[in-house]
């Protein structure tokens, strides 16, 4: 959902020389961990696990949302959409015409996609729309739901196993920030929802990785799924693929691995094998 301002990969030939790649990547490193901006993201590093990049960290540095600045961030998005917006809009309202309710929106920050869709999209009678997001970050989306949500349809959890028995899964831009992959999620609930909206997703063709992130008020483990896993993953659940979009306004510039980096991210509307057709 951030603007993405290009990062030089630094693959030249001069660069694949030892010597000269080790200067360009510590110079690199040293640019990354002062990162303050907002207005654009970085990108740094290749790694097996979650753990692993997370220990690339230096204690200095604060790591993922679970802070007072990170909570902060994102107001502006309560009152506009975007285009990458109009697909989730469209699945979301026709699966309310199907008689869904309960939306489950894991990192939906202080309730960015409840407040921007409402003037776009119709919501029914009873609709509970739940966000989950870490401790700091709900904290700040109660205290603006107290203002800014007199119909008090929307409530915060802070785990996931609490998306059992919703009817909608929604997720934008947040799972890449997850120490476990969505399926896995999926797999451990008894009830599982109905219908899966994800946008914002950075698929890779061919790879799954970790890489870390520096959102200008901290740093924070980044998962990039294979293609093959992550579509293979849900449909081992019973989910059946119902449409899938590109976004190029995102991207993923990984310095020193052009293979790996990402020239645009993907959406996906999954419908359950077993649920309810109209």
């Amino acid at each position: 959902m951030n603007t993405q301002v290009a990062t030089p990969v630094y693959q030249d030939a001069k660069a694949t020389l030892p010597l000269v790649r080790s200067w360009l990547e510590a110079r690199y490193k040293r640019r990354f961990f002062a990162h303050r901006a907002l207005t654009h993201h970085l990108y740094r590093g290749v790694f097996r696990s979650f753990d692993e990049a997370q220990a690339s960290i230096p204690e200095a540095n604060a790591v993922g949302y679970d802070n007072s600045e990170s909570a902060e961030l994102y107001r502006e998005r309560t009152r506009r959409v975007f285009i990458n917006d109009y697909p989730m809009m469209y699945w979301l309202g026709r699966w309310f015409g199907e008689g869904a309710r309960r939306v489950f929106d894991i990192g939906g920050h202080i309730g960015i996609a409840y407040y921007a869709y409402q003037k776009y999209v119709a919501y029914p009678q009873g609709l509970r729309w739940t966000v989950m997001d870490v401790p700091a970050v709900n904290a700040a989306g109660e205290r603006w739901a107290r203002e800014h949500d007199p119909q008090r349809r929307l409530d915060f959890a802070a785990d996931v196993a609490q998306a059992s028995g919703a009817d909608v899964l929604f997720a934008a831009g947040s799972l890449q920030y997850l120490r476990y992959a969505l399926a896995e999620a999926l797999a451990g609930m008894p009830h599982r929802p109905r219908f899966l909206l994800l946008n914002s997703v950075p698929i890779h063709m061919r790879e799954s990785y970790f890489t870390v992130q520096n959102i200008g008020t901290a740093c924070c483990p980044y998962r990039v799924t294979a293609e093959r896993e992550f579509l293979g993953g849900l449909a081992a659940l019973g989910y059946e693929l119902q449409d899938r979009w590109e976004n190029p306004q995102r991207s993923c510039t990984v310095p020193f691995h052009p293979d790996l980096s990402l020239d645009r991210y993907f959406g996906f509307a999954f419908r359950a094998a077993d649920a309810t057709h109209p």
